[in-house]
């Protein structure tokens, strides 16, 4: 199975590349690559394994969807907020889903490999994807949300609730940045800062 996985990624994974296929909410194609080092399961594929903090294929998280470690390990505080400004939101007919929260430490690194592949360099790639070690999503202070209106909702809103958008290239990115009711600082250019 692990052979398949490989061949299918070096077929389709250019042919994505080429087509220019990406996110807005997750920059990288799910379950193209099989596997990482250092995962539990060799043969799992971290974008929808829940126990590295993917999200399953076909499920959409909500902030309230705690029991999946994308949502139940963000920091308490940065949970709490999103939540708030989720329930504030989905008055108003805006809905919140988590497109990426927590993730484990090998994940990141895949993604960061993704990205080193994808843009021909580690530089270009930390533009869009932290190392593990400086990663924000591993250490559960960042989430990533979508759709576009609830990104749109929530640069307009969020120093209500001290959620703001991190990254002035990553719309959905989301961390907190001040108190509530604050004022946010500037987005940073990308995630290299």
């Amino acid at each position: 199975m692990p052979e398949i996985r490989a061949k299918i990624a070096v077929l389709v994974l250019p042919a994505l590349l080429v087509a220019g296929c990406s996110t807005a909410a997750a920059e990288w194609p799910t379950g193209v690559a099989g596997g990482s080092a250092g995962l539990s399961d060799p043969g799992s594929d971290p974008d929808t394994d829940p126990a590295q903090g993917g999200i399953p294929s076909g499920k959409d998280l909500t902030p309230f969807d705690t029991s999946y470690p994308a949502v139940g390990k963000l920091d308490p505080a940065l949970l709490t907020a999103v939540q708030k400004a989720a329930t504030d939101a989905k008055a108003r007919g805006i809905e919140f889903k988590v497109t990426s929260g927590w993730r484990s430490k090998a994940y990141q690194q895949r993604l960061l490999e993704e990205g080193v592949q994808k843009y021909g360099s580690l530089e270009k790639a930390r533009q869009f994807v932290n190392t593990p070690e400086k990663s924000t999503h591993v250490s559960g202070k960042a989430v990533d949300l979508g759709p576009t209106d609830a990104d749109d909702w929530l640069i307009r809103h969020g120093d209500d609730y001290g959620l703001c958008q991190a990254y002035s290239n990553e719309l959905w990115h989301f961390e907190l940045l001040t108190t509530p009711g604050g004022t946010c600082p500037q987005p940073l250019p990308n995630a290299a800062g």
